[in-house]
C-alpha cells in the first residue's frame, strides 16, 4: 500500500504527521505543506479505533474471555478482529461506496476457524456452528435475489457478500434481528436525508454502514428482542 501521503499536494507524510489523533490537532487539521483542510474522516476513524482498543483492553477484555487458556486469550483477540474489520467496512462504504472484499473475508474465515475451534474444545455444539452456517447461506442467498431482483441498483455485491458473513456470525436467530435492523435503521436515515434534501428520489445509500449497525446492535441486544418480538406474538 505504500506510505501515507497527503490527498492534496501528495507530499509523502512523516512518521510525526502519522500520529493517530495528536498528528490531526498538532497539524490543526491541514496539510503542513500545502495548507489544504485534512478530511475529518480520518481523525474520526482514528478516534473510533482508539475506542475500540480502550474497550477491548477494559470492558471488552473481561466481558469476552472464557474461563480457561487459550480462550481466555483467543476470545477478546477474536472479537477485537471482528471490530476492526467492521471498522474498515463502515468508514470505507461511507467514504468510497465500497465493502473491501480483505474485510469480508477477514470476518468470514476468523468466525469459521473460531466456531470451528469451539466446537472442538466442547464449548459451543455442533448443531450450532450448523445453524450458523444455514443463516449465513439463507442470509446471502437473500440479497443475493435482491441484488439480481433490482440488477444492482438497490444494493451493491459487496452488501451480498457481507450479508453472509453477517449471518454466520450472528447465527440464528440474531441474524434476523440484525437485519431486520439494519433496514429499519437504513430506511429511518433515507427518509430523514430526503426529508432534509441531502437526497433524492432514486439517489442510494451505502448500505454497508446499516448492515454494520445491524449486526452490531443485535450482538449486544439480539437475544433480548427476540425474546422481546416473541412474546409479543403470545
Amino acid at each position: 500500500m505504500g506510505r501515507s501521503f497527503c490527498d492534496n499536494c501528495k507530499r509523502q507524510l512523516t512518521w510525526y504527521e502519522n500520529i493517530p489523533v495528536v498528528s490531526y490537532i498538532a497539524l490543526r487539521g491541514q496539510c503542513k505543506t500545502c495548507h489544504k483542510p485534512i478530511s475529518k474522516s480520518y481523525l474520526l476513524v482514528e478516534v473510533v479505533t482508539g475506542l475500540l482498543f480502550v474497550w477491548w483492553m477494559t470492558l471488552g477484555f473481561a466481558f469476552f474471555k472464557l474461563t480457561q487458556a487459550p480462550l481466555l486469550y483467543l476470545q477478546p483477540t477474536f472479537w477485537l478482529v471482528i471490530g476492526l474489520m467492521l471498522i474498515i467496512i463502515f468508514f470505507a462504504d461511507v467514504l468510497h461506496g465500497i465493502i473491501p472484499d480483505f474485510a469480508t473475508a477477514t470476518i468470514g474465515l476468523v468466525t469459521l476457524l473460531y466456531r470451528a475451534y469451539l466446537v472442538w474444545q466442547g464449548v459451543m455444539r455442533g448443531e450450532d456452528l450448523a445453524s450458523a452456517l444455514m443463516s449465513g447461506i439463507a442470509a446471502g442467498g437473500f440479497f443475493l435475489a435482491l441484488f439480481l431482483a433490482t440488477r444492482g441498483r438497490g444494493l451493491g455485491f459487496g452488501d451480498v457478500k457481507f450479508s453472509l458473513v453477517m449471518g454466520l456470525l450472528l447465527g440464528f436467530p440474531k441474524a434476523i434481528v440484525g437485519f431486520f435492523l439494519s433496514f429499519l435503521f437504513g430506511g429511518v436515515v433515507g427518509v430523514g436525508l430526503l426529508a432534509l434534501g441531502r437526497k433524492k428520489v432514486g439517489q442510494t445509500v451505502p448500505f454497508g454502514p446499516f448492515l454494520v449497525s445491524g449486526l452490531v446492535t443485535a450482538l449486544v441486544w439480539g437475544d433480548a428482542i427476540w425474546q422481546w418480538y416473541m412474546s409479543m406474538l403470545r
